[in-house]
């Protein structure tokens, strides 16, 4: 059996590094952590997409940290919740997915978390499904856990409020997502929720729901968001979340692609270096430091953490060679693609990740071009042939097949 770490230095790194909020308080959760008693901590992650990405990574990782630190770790897949959708920042209602889809998104989740999380040996973490507690509850269960909570509860929402004021809908289902999330951390019965700022609002729901139902504290710990300073956060809408699927090479390249805004935030929220080279880092940015130095250190790093050093490095070489050198024409990935698509098609073939509204603004921008021709009419069928190659923002290089 894990013994438990109840050194006061180990747990401050745990509590402040990259940690927005802690509900009720940071010194009544340090004090239980102290305390010496093993706390079940869980985050939850819906399968709205194929593969966990960088924003996910960052939630793996606090839990990550309270594993080493002995606590028990449930790494749930929103298995039911992810088949009605987070309404959270959303402008319109998510496309409502089906069982079958969820857990054919969710199969590689294990595989990827496994590169933070250990789920054998003393202390493993504990996979869940939440579908297997909600398709059990009946409607009086749903009416009953209804009770707990108010209609102006949910409109106090920002993204309701917006959709109110633009007199779009918001449906019925959208408000029992909170309480689907909340009725698991009853049914688990946790102490303790991780999960991005974003996500405060359907945290506090569960902390709320387990004191009515169970008198029992749950204690939430919010996380920052991968942001620059003016607060801009990375995503699919600006193209540039990562997925965890995508090569070693792929991945030190898109961190290498990130603005250099991003730096000092990806360091504190995607990596475990110490809090002296934190700072170290912050006074270099301030200093003339040469940017690029500091970001190839971040990806090397990233990289690491999901693969290996070994992969690091040959990723970190590939990436020296193709674009400091300039010497890409040997060695960069191909792109099977049909003829004669449009520019922003062509794009999105390359890059299905990447929302059509970021293609388009890159497309204007300048930031596209096939062979030596700069696209910018993100409508028009540029003539590419077998061989040519496309390249999209400054480190990104296909070769079509």
């Amino acid at each position: 059996m894990t013994s438990l770490n109840t050194n006061s230095k180990d747990i401050d790194f745990v509590l402040n590094r990259g940690v927005e909020n802690i509900y009720p308080t940071s010194e009544a959760f340090k004090a239980l952590l102290l305390s010496g008693k093993k706390l079940r901590i869980y985050a939850g992650f819906d399968p709205s997409a194929n593969s966990l990405h960088i924003g996910n990574a960052i939630v793996l990782n606090k839990l990550s940290q309270f594993q080493k630190l002995g606590h028990q770790i449930i790494f749930l897949i929103g298995s039911f919740t992810g088949m009605i959708g987070d309404p959270t920042d959303k402008t319109a209602a998510r496309i409502q997915l089906t069982r079958k889809e969820v857990l054919r998104n969710s199969r590689v989740f294990k595989k990827q978390a496994s590169r933070y999380l250990k789920f054998s040996g003393s202390n493993p973490a504990i996979l869940k499904y939440n579908h297997s507690w909600h398709d059990k509850l009946t409607f009086k269960d749903l009416v009953t856990l209804a009770s707990n909570f108010t209609v102006q509860q949910m409109l106090e929402r920002d993204m309701f409020q917006k959709r109110l004021s633009e007199e779009k809908p918001i449906y019925l289902h959208e408000f029992f997502y909170p309480l689907a999330q909340a009725y698991d951390s009853v049914f688990m019965n946790v102490d303790v929720e991780v999960g991005g700022n974003d996500q405060t609002f359907n945290m506090l729901c569960g902390r709320s729901l387990l004191k009515a139902l169970k008198h029992k504290e749950k204690f939430v710990l919010t996380l920052k968001l991968l942001a620059d300073p003016s607060g801009k956060k990375m995503g699919k809408t600006e193209g540039n979340i990562i997925s965890l699927d995508v090569t070693p090479a792929d991945m030190y390249g898109q961190v290498m692609a990130w603005s250099d805004s991003l730096i000092l935030s990806g360091f504190e929220l995607c990596t475990n270096i110490s809090d002296d080279e934190l700072l170290e880092i912050k006074e270099k940015l301030t200093q003339g430091t040469n940017p690029k130095d500091l970001k190839k250190k971040l990806a090397f790093l990233i990289t690491e953490i999901n693969y290996s050093k070994k992969e690091a490095e040959s990723a970190e070489n590939r990436f020296e060679k193709l674009f400091s050198q300039k010497d890409y024409r040997g060695d960069m990935s191909l792109l099977i693609a049909p003829s004669n698509l449009e520019i922003i098609d062509l794009v999105l073939v390359a890059k299905p990740d990447m929302s059509k509204s970021f293609a388009r603004r890159l497309i204007e921008q300048g930031g596209v071009s096939l062979g030596d021709v700069v696209c910018k009419d993100w409508d028009k069928i540029y003539a590419y042939k077998a061989g040519d190659v496309l390249k999209i923002g400054k480190h990104d290089f296909w070769r079509i097949k």
